[in-house]
């Protein structure tokens, strides 16, 4: 449905591509073109992206060298050539890639948007090498590189030559890991083929527009293939998501404000990893003696450490945090629920956030997995420490689980190798870690977030080798003498730091920290901050061999 207005010519009423509902074009080009009835994004072209996502003024064009036009002399139905000026004659754009340099909210980029209108996106020589000469930018001046990807894949009138391309793009993205700058990959649609199978996916935070599709093989391809019909949702961005291979979906309004958050936390280690001067006193009283703590029954402690209103790590994020932008998935396989991280700022300060998640009822607990992560989820942990390492940023990570899922799937998922790659992982990140066992710390489930520079704990919280259920089942052959068996393995706080397991307790407010969540996250965020504070300035070397001394020590007479 069109309507066109007699005296300009111009169309004054449009439909959405997506549900074909009738809306005034004006409204639907300020609403950056999403349909408010279905939600459809319409494809935007490189400058209208570019003019939503950065800042009006900022943005200066990147140069490239030359490229081979037609290196095969290419024809089907029409020369090459005359379908690359076609193209260009179409879009006013010289490629299927706009290079600029920008800011976003004033913090510096550079940016590298495709063009789906350009011979659909496609990957040829000179895309390859206008995204390669943007990476190269980046390294030099130290600015994150961000990426906006539509395309069909590798350009087939360039053959061998567009192959390459992947290669040589991965390989500058590659630079930008080794020199620890931030890359970000805005996914839209669509995205695939060689631009999904290399730089597409190689950021280190992957963000899907939301309807968008990405995958290697078209889904015509795949169909035709395999001779069936595709399942539905098949390669959405929801799809992607639930399959842990993007970090987030977004509506096209909320990128910008996305943008400016991973930025301006990147941004913290090139001013010299400031933190506030007040976190010298931000902790509260810490118990640091284990005579200074009173002697509980260590089965009531269990209880308390278990109680379902106790805070979660996503409630500690909304307090122990100004912001929080939760990252998701494993890249591989999944994005488990049971493990929650992103980044937030504390008083101005970038942080990697990292915890067990269970819930407060019996919906939230089933949804979570009780809080006993999956090989994905420890994976994931893993990536957003690794991602932690590159740009300089602290880790704090929340320990609250009975342990490591217990099951087939894994099992076969590779739990086992997915907490040793944690723990070697965290022996040698540098970057200040912080742990605070705020419920229970179960096992190697909790090991695999422990391994830290300070480890602190809540005043009820319990740390123990294995839950004294299954330590009453093996030994007592009575899963009844649970309670015999919390004390026999003296999990609670007070011998926790009599082992020096924990640096120092933080007392819970009177009746628990289910009493006084709030009070609870302001003492834990006291704590961590004063902590951080020590910790911040410390040379990575130094970080790592303190660190390692005193993983080193436990068990031996000291």
């Amino acid at each position: 449905m069109t309507a066109t207005s007699a005296a300009t010519g111009s169309s004054l009423w449009t439909a959405c591509p997506g549900c074909r509902s009738p809306m005034y074009g004006e409204h639907f080009r300020r609403s950056l073109r999403v349909c408010p009835e279905c939600g459809h994004h319409d494809r935007f072209g490189a400058r209208e992206r570019i003019a939503q996502l950065f800042d009006a003024g900022s943005v200066s064009p990147l140069g490239a060298a030359p490229t081979v036009e037609d290196p095969l002399g290419f024809a089907d139905t029409r020369p090459y050539a005359l379908r690359l000026r076609q193209a260009r004659e179409g879009t006013g754009l010289e490629e299927a890639v706009l290079c600029v340099t920008a800011a976003v909210r004033g913090l510096p980029v550079v940016a590298a948007v495709m063009d789906f209108a350009f011979m659909g996106g496609s990957l040829g020589c000179a895309v390859g090498e206008r995204i390669t000469a943007a990476a190269e930018h980046a390294l030099a001046t130290g600015t994150p590189l961000v990426l906006v990807t539509a395309s069909g894949g590798a350009r087939m009138q360039e053959g061998s030559l567009a192959l390459m391309q992947m290669a040589k793009t991965s390989q500058a993205l590659a630079d930008l890991d080794d020199a620890g700058l931030l890359t970000v990959s805005v996914v839209t649609d669509p995205t695939y083929g060689g631009v999904a199978a290399s730089y597409a996916t190689l950021a280190d935070v992957i963000v899907a527009e939301a309807g968008a599709h990405m995958g290697f093989a078209g889904p015509r391809v795949i169909a035709g293939t395999i001779g069936q019909a595709l399942p539905a949702g098949f390669q959405t961005a929801e799809t992607l998501l639930a399959g842990g291979l993007v970090d987030g979906v977004r509506r096209r309004a909320e990128l910008r404000p996305l943008l400016a958050r991973l930025v301006g936390a990147a941004a913290w280690a090139a001013r010299g990893r400031p933190v506030p001067g007040e976190w010298r006193t931000s902790a509260p009283p810490l118990v640091t003696r284990p005579e200074e703590l009173p002697e509980r029954d260590a089965w009531a402690t269990v209880t308390l450490a278990r109680d379902p209103g106790r805070p979660t790590t996503l409630d500690y994020a909304s307090c122990l945090l100004d912001d929080f932008l939760e990252l998701r998935g494993d890249r591989v396989a999944g994005d488990c629920p049971a493990i929650v991280g992103g980044v937030g700022t504390v008083d101005g300060v970038p942080v990697v956030l990292i915890g067990h998640q269970k819930g407060h009822d019996t919906r939230e607990l089933v949804a979570r997995n009780f809080g006993m992560g999956s090989p994905q989820g420890f994976r994931k942990a893993a990536r957003l420490m690794r991602l932690a390492g590159k740009l300089g940023l602290p880790v704090v990570t929340l320990i609250d689980t009975p342990g490591a899922h217990a099951g087939v799937e894994a099992e076969a998922g590779g739990q086992a190798h997915a907490i040793a790659e944690n723990l070697r992982l965290m022996s040698r990140l540098r970057v200040p870690v912080v742990a605070v066992v705020t419920g229970e710390g179960g096992s190697g489930g909790a090991l695999a977030l422990g391994v830290a520079d300070r480890v602190l704990a809540l005043g009820n919280a319990v740390y123990s080798v294995i839950s004294p259920e299954g330590c009453a089942a093996i030994l007592w052959r009575d899963a009844s003498a649970a309670p015999q068996a919390a004390g026999a393995l003296r999990l609670g706080a007070r011998e926790l730091l009599r082992h020096g397991v924990v640096d120092a307790v933080v007392p819970e407010p009177d009746g628990g920290a289910h009493q006084d969540p709030s009070l609870t996250a302001r003492l834990v965020r006291g704590a961590v901050t004063r902590a951080l504070h020590d910790l911040v300035p410390l040379a990575p070397d130094d970080l790592i061999r303190a660190r390692r001394r005193r993983f080193r020590l436990f068990g031996t007479r000291r």
